[in-house]
């Protein structure tokens, strides 16, 4: 299967423009939309929730991932095989964290390019034809590169701050819920949170952070908004009081 995560929102023409383009090249391999609503612009976000989702999909899927500011400048062009997946789209960032946290890491620089190629939509252009490349089992042109470095300077194991609001207003943080103690408390905006298991161990409007479904730090209420109540959101940073 292919997956997409991108910042284009579905209101306009961009996600059903590359989904076409799948279509015609790998139209036997189904195509799941994943993300569309990222922060816009906000690579380091992406970056963290694709590393927790993406391990929940099973080996051979190929992701292509869109959060592309620098699309027509000098940034390259990826297509990175991690523990059996791949993943498709710019050299920003986007798959660092996941190669960190990968064992089997095979990183390429996409040298293939198509007939035409617009300066402002490689997505159309070049990830997805590079991903159904990949689907229909073929290798498009790439240069093999040595990643000495996975993690990028200033990117830590754990990223202490929201990286999307979700559509109840729940706050997902780049935080992996096993690398705290139930004891921990989070601290946001001067409002210190503790554990819950889930929703209903809480009182109506009571705030908590909790392991979400894909194993990150959420801070959510119990039949409310958190974003809303503690005034949060993406690029906010939280903190951990033990």
């Amino acid at each position: 299967m292919i997956v997409l995560l991108t910042d284009f929102g579905l209101s306009g023409p961009y996600v059903g423009q590359m989904k076409a383009v799948l279509c015609r090249e790998a139209p036997a391999v189904p195509v799941i939309d994943l993300f569309h609503d990222l922060p816009v612009f906000d690579i380091k976000a992406a970056a963290y929730l694709l590393a927790a989702y993406a391990s929940e999909f099973p080996a051979g899927t190929i992701f292509v991932c869109v959060i592309d500011p620098g699309v027509g400048s000098h940034r390259r062009a990826a297509m990175v095989q991690i523990d059996g997946r791949w993943f498709v789209g710019p050299d920003n960032g986007l798959f660092n964290i996941a190669a960190a946290r990968g064992e089997d890491v095979q990183w390429f620089d996409i040298t293939w390019r198509p007939e035409r190629l617009s300066a402002s939509f490689h997505g159309r252009d070049v990830f997805a034809p590079v991903a159904a490349r990949l689907a229909r089992g073929e290798r498009p042109a790439g240069e093999q590169r040595d990643l000495t470095q996975r993690l990028l300077p200033g990117w830590p194991d754990e990223l202490w701050e929201v990286v999307y609001i979700d559509h109840y207003g729940n706050a997902m943080t780049g935080v992996r819920a096993s690398k705290l103690s139930r004891q921990a408390r989070i601290l946001v905006h001067g409002r210190t949170l503790g554990w819950a298991r889930t929703f209903s161990d809480q009182v109506p409007g009571q705030g908590f952070w909790y392991e979400n479904a894909n194993g990150l730090v959420e801070i959510a209420v119990n039949q409310g908004r958190a974003d809303r109540q503690f005034d949060i959101g993406p690029g906010d940073v939280i903190t951990r009081q033990d």
